[in-house]
């Protein structure tokens, strides 16, 4: 696979926009390790290559475990994630299929037991900002380091 195009070299100034907003959202409080879970669930449903090879490497820096990475896109059956974690990758695939389900109530409810608004907004914004560089990468081509 070829790159299409380089975003920084084309527009940088909006590639500047986007990495501000993915550097807010990768310190605006949330915990370090469910950033990724949340960044590689969105990736792993999107089919972004580059980013999924990103996040797993940032998420084992941080510690995660080879277990609980693997078992990510299956984890509704797994007991590995808590309540917290749940409802977030609830959350990340109500808003990464947004079309397909329209965000549920049952997933929000889930959401509100276990963050306080400011969290579910910062985890909202979290969802947005995965899926538009998903988009991105998809897009372009990028490729991921071999």
């Amino acid at each position: 696979m070829q790159p299409r195009l380089n975003p920084d070299e084309a527009a940088p100034e909006a590639m500047q926009a986007v990495r501000a907003l993915a550097s807010y959202v990768a310190r605006c409080g949330l915990e370090p390790r469910l950033i990724k879970l949340v960044e590689m669930r969105a990736s792993q449903i999107n089919g972004c290559a580059f980013c999924l090879d990103m996040h797993s490497r940032d998420a084992r820096r941080l510690g995660e475990s080879e277990q609980r990475l693997y078992l990510l896109d299956a984890w509704r059956e797994s007991p590995l994630y808590s309540a917290q974690e749940r409802a977030a990758l609830a959350w990340t695939e109500a808003l990464t299929r947004i079309a397909e389900t329209r965000a549920p109530d049952t997933d929000y409810a889930a959401l509100r037991e276990q963050f306080p608004e400011a969290e579910i907004v910062k985890l909202s914004l979290l969802i947005a900002t995965i899926n538009a560089l998903n988009r991105l990468a998809i897009g372009f081509r990028a490729v991921h380091p071999a």
